[in-house]
Parts: C-alpha cells; structure tokens; sequence
C-alpha cells in the first residue's frame, strides 16, 4: 500500500537549516503525509501544472483527494513559530501596567490577575482568547505558564487541544513570599503536580489516538515543571519539583538572573546553595542564582531558563555543560527594564537561545514583534559593547560587536526554539521527516476594510506589506519579518492539520 498524502504546497518554501544557514527555495513542492509528517521537500521545473506534479507522485504516493495549495507569488510557506515562553493568564493585562520594574509588577499586576483563575468559567473564557490569539499569530508550540490552580490548568489543557495548539504546560509552583491570596501548602503544590503531570499525559494520547498511533508522533501537549522563580518556591518544594522531572522526564521551566534586585533577594534567601564552579578550573567556586537551581536539581538538558540578563562567565559555562536552555524575552526585558541580553555572546559559546513573548511582561503575543525586538536589542548590545557602555564589566575587551542577523533571528524563533524546548528531532523546519508545523503567509492581505476586498488593490494603503516590482523573494520576507503581522498569516498547520482558518469562536 502506498503512503497517503495529505497535502503537497507548491511554491516558495523558506526555513532554517542551522544558525546561520536560511535556505530559500523560490520555486518547490513539499508533501505532508496523512502522518502529519514531511515526506519531501524538493525543488521543481518552473511552469509545471498541478496535474503534472501530482502524476509524477503517483509513482510513490497515494494522491487521491489530496490537498494541493498552488501558492501565489505573494505568499510563501514557513515553519511555525515556538514561543519559550510565555504566561497564558497574563493575556487578560497585556498591554497594561508597564510603569514599575519586575518585583513591583508582580505584586502589583501580576499576582492579583492571575489569583482570579481559581474561577474555572473565568480561566476557560481567558485561556480561549489567548490560544486562539497565539495560533492566529504563528506560534504553533508554546511553552506556558498557568497558574496554581490545578482545575485552571487542565481547563489550559483542553483548550490547547481543542484550538489545535502544540504547547508545554506548566502549572506555577509558590509556597512562600506570595499574596496570602495566592499562595500554596508546599505538600498541596507537590500532589496538585503530580496530578496535573499524569492528566496532561493521559489527555494527549487519548487525544492524538484519534488522528494516529501516538507512539509514532510526539506529544501535542507535554506537562512541564514550573517553580515559578526561587523566591517564590521553598527549598523543598524545588527538590521534590526536580524529582518529578526526573521520574517523568520532563521539561523544566523558570525565571533566572532577569533583574538585579531579583539576584540580590535569592542571594538572600539561599546564600549557602549557589556554589558554581569559576570559569577557570583553578579558581573554585563563587555564588550564583544559577548555582541555587544546580543545587536543587533543576537545571538539565531539559530546563528552559527565561531572560538569563546577568549571567557571569561560570553561570554560562555551567548552563552550556548542562544543555540547558535559555528564551530570550527581548520585549519584557525592554518594558520592565530589567536589562539588555548578549544572544550573540550566548551563541557563541554555544548555548541553546530561543524567543519568548513572556507576555504580559512583553507588550505582545507575537513572536514576529519578538524577532523585532531581539534585533533591536543586539544593535543595542553591540553599541554598548563598541561603545564602552556599562553592562559588560571586564568582559568588554573579548566582546563580539556583531549583532544578529534576520537569518539568525528567524532561526530563534523556529529551529533554536526547537532546540530550546528539546523538539529539533520533530519540528522547527522541514526536514524530511518532521511533524508539519508551518504557516502560509500571504503579502497580498489587506488591512483595512474597503468595501469590496476585491477592490484592494485599487485603494492605497490597504496591503499590511506592499510590494514593488524590484522586490525578489527574500526582500518580501525580509518586509514581512519588519513590518507584516497576523493578518499576513492565512493558514496554520499543526501535525500536519490546518487550524487556522478555524471555526472557534472566541
């Protein structure tokens, strides 16, 4: 029996092959199989018909009833974006309250807003926008943070099954220095997570049994271990949280060195459990934030460290000898002002970098905005760094001034994320081989209502990205990268199934 395909696209395909390797094929096909798997990627004939595409694959494939998407000039197919990291309650306060830094946001802003959840009708409502909305912006795997609430975060379950969203899950560890209103019994967060890890694997093979075998595809939805930050988790509440990690394997994800203030308090708190070894060998060891996650068993190859700002040379060199990862949050870093992050210093040396929106520290749920916003921000790296800026200490003299290219950004927010989240082997571009995460993006959309859509093209200003006759294919990408949004996104596919357009209200 022949393998059945699903969907063939045929046009102009750009992806990630490495960091720095951004391949764009002006003129190929790329075939799903009924799998949700990429079974080819290849370059064709220019000016050769759909039948004739789909005769020369009958040799291989089962081809009938399947989809073929002709893509227009305009549009081109990517892979799907992966936000590393993100609060799904915050969606509700986005936008909102950027006048404080971190410590008094939280108390402020965050904490209030995110203790509502416990209203299980309130937490579905919220948590419908704010899929939906991510999926419409491109993010077809999101790392998420929800709350304490263990009947909230399977409400977050069912919602990213049910919008068709790939997600980690992480539902929020804190027993201590939290709003008596929002607070855990360290044994209560301990069973609660267990419960809610053991739901979410359940939930998912029950789930993905109805399109495949589940053991021949990855998990749409994954439970991840979230202590929400050290000063908000005891020293036995981490421990425990780590033991779960190990016996499940499973995913890690948490806060670290994002502001000053937040280093000096955990320094506070656990002065005696950081002890991380110097970048020489011969030099022993000094304290560090890092070094308390160490110590607790929290940081692995499986642990994704959001914002990282003020990382010493022995904390890199520990996150780099462990395979941890690190999201980049360039759009919170700015709004809170917690700092400027080196990504090209951390790229260099070797460590995992991915994008997250963090919202609702960062203004946006887009990881295009993120993409703006990392390149701004290592301009802004690279001239504090020529300039002599303060921020690098005595590291300036070895400091790399180049700031990351839109091929290198495009990469963190798809294959990097992947490697980030530990799903490189899966998605994140389309090797053969791959679940089919991806995005139609469409130049030609419209934003603006002019009556007739058909009309458009007669009224300036109503494309969201205009195209000239001297501009090739990369320089439309470039142009949807800096300037286009979701509207230029007219179709999402998640494990090879189209969830965007869809028919959920919200």
């Amino acid at each position: 029996m022949l393998p059945k395909l699903a969907h063939v696209f045929i046009g102009t395909i750009i992806h990630s092959k490495s960091q720095t390797d951004l391949e764009l094929l002006d003129y190929a096909m790329l075939g799903v199989l009924s799998s949700g798997k990429i079974a080819f990627l290849e370059y064709l004939e220019i000016g050769i018909s759909v039948d004739g595409v789909l005769g020369k694959l009958k040799e291989g494939y089962d081809v009938e009833g399947t989809n073929v998407v002709q893509l227009t000039d305009r549009q081109f197919l990517i892979p799907g974006y992966l936000d590393t990291h993100i609060h799904s309650p915050q969606y509700v306060f986005s936008g909102t309250g950027y006048d404080l830094p971190l410590l008094g946001w939280l108390e402020k802003y965050t904490f209030p807003r995110e203790s509502e959840f416990s209203d299980l009708s309130y937490a579905k409502d919220s948590y419908t926008k704010v899929v939906s909305r991510t999926l419409r912006s491109g993010t077809t795997t999101a790392c998420y943070y929800a709350t304490i609430h263990l009947g909230a975060c399977k409400v977050l379950a069912e919602v990213v099954l049910d919008v068709g969203q790939r997600a980690f899950l992480g539902k929020v560890n804190m027993d201590r220095n939290s709003p008596e209103t929002y607070i855990e019994d360290t044994e209560a967060s301990i069973e609660d997570t267990k419960v809610f890890v053991n739901h979410v694997i359940n939930r998912d093979t029950e789930f993905r049994t109805q399109f495949s075998d589940p053991s021949t595809t990855i998990p749409l939805i994954t439970p991840c271990i979230t202590p929400r930050f050290v000063p908000s988790c005891t020293s036995k509440l981490m421990s425990e949280l780590s033991k779960i990690a190990a016996e499940y394997n499973l995913p890690i994800q948490s806060h670290l060195s994002e502001s000053k203030n937040e280093i000096e308090w955990v320094k506070e708190l656990h002065p005696h459990d950081g002890d991380t070894p110097c970048f020489s060998d011969t030099e022993g060891t000094e304290w560090s934030y890092t070094g308390v996650y160490h110590s607790h068993g929290l940081l692995t190859n499986r642990s994704i460290m959001a914002h990282c700002i003020h990382l010493s040379k022995s904390e890199r060199r520990l996150i780099k000898n462990l395979e941890a990862g690190i999201s980049h949050c360039p759009a919170s870093n700015f709004q809170l002002s917690s700092g400027v992050l080196n990504v090209r210093r951390l790229l260099n040396e070797g460590i995992k970098v991915g994008l997250g929106t963090d919202m609702a520290g960062g203004h946006a749920p887009s990881i295009i905005e993120a993409m703006r916003l990392a390149m701004v921000a290592s301009k802004t790296a690279a001239m504090m760094s020529r300039d002599g800026l303060g921020g690098w200490g005595e590291e300036l003299e070895n400091e790399v001034k180049d700031p990351l290219t839109l091929a290198e950004v495009f990469y963190l927010a798809t294959l990097g994320g992947a490697k980030v989240m530990g799903l490189d082997g899966s998605v994140g571009n389309f090797e053969v081989g791959k679940e089919f995460d991806a995005l139609v993006v469409d130049l030609s959309s419209t934003g603006a209502a002019v009556g007739d859509a058909k009309h458009a093209t007669e009224v300036h200003g109503t494309f969201t990205v205009d195209v000239f006759p001297h501009d090739d294919k990369m320089s439309m990408f470039e142009k949807y990268i800096y300037l286009g949004d979701d509207r230029n996104i007219a179709e999402v596919y998640v494990a090879g199934r189209k969830v965007v357009p869809t028919p959920l209200a919200v």
